[in-house]
């Protein structure tokens, strides 16, 4: 059985996505990071680094959720898993391309924009997270200009790790990049993605 340790609210939405992509049994550890179960013996010995999310799979332990996606999809031969040799560089391209940079960054744009009470916000910080943010929305949309997904002909493993990182890119204004707003919005209208966000927003 596999195990998942971390909760939909924690970037384990990325790893909850693509089990629900598989169809694959799984038993949760719902927890969030920075949370007293990860602080135990029990979790150190998995994860040294305390962070969720991280996977058991009878035995066998990850603990990034790119890797956890890829391994997923070429275990249960996914259509997912691209089959050849290009497209799969390109799936391991896009997973180790900055985009858990890119993530910070545009949860401190949020953050200094419009979550944290106004008295709270910083400008600059918000500021400076945008110049990075934007360099980064123009590779995709130079990518996807090119192609509807990032790997190959169909919605891959790619997809799924560079969509799940962005996911609070889905309620910013994306009217500068037509295509990146166009490929998240197929990407997450997937079935399993909108179940794995809908665990993730439950209050």
């Amino acid at each position: 059985m596999l195990r998942i340790y971390g909760s939909a609210k924690s970037r384990t939405v990325r790893v909850l996505w693509m089990v629900g992509e598989l169809g694959v049994a799984y038993d949760q550890k719902d927890w969030l990071p920075r949370s007293p179960e990860t602080r135990t013996p029990e979790f150190h010995a998995i994860n040294p680094n305390y962070r969720v999310p991280a996977i058991d799979d009878d035995g066998f332990i990850l603990t990034e959720s790119f890797a956890i996606n890829l391994y997923l999809a070429k275990k249960h031969k996914s259509p997912l898993y691209p089959s050849d040799a290009k497209n799969e560089a390109l799936a391991l391209q896009w997973s180790v391309w900055e985009i858990d940079r890119l993530d910070r960054q545009i949860v401190n744009y949020c953050r200094h924009t419009r979550d944290l009470p106004e008295a709270e916000r910083k400008p600059e910080l918000a500021e400076a997270a945008w110049k990075e943010v934007v360099p980064a929305f123009d590779v995709l949309e130079t990518a996807l200009t090119k192609s509807e997904w990032l790997a190959g002909p169909a919605f891959s493993v790619a997809d799924l790790n560079v969509a799940a990182a962005l996911i609070r890119a889905v309620s910013l204004d994306l009217g500068k990049w037509p295509h990146l707003k166009a490929w998240l919005g197929r990407c997450w209208d997937r079935p399993a993605a909108k179940k794995a966000r809908a665990m993730r927003e439950v209050k």
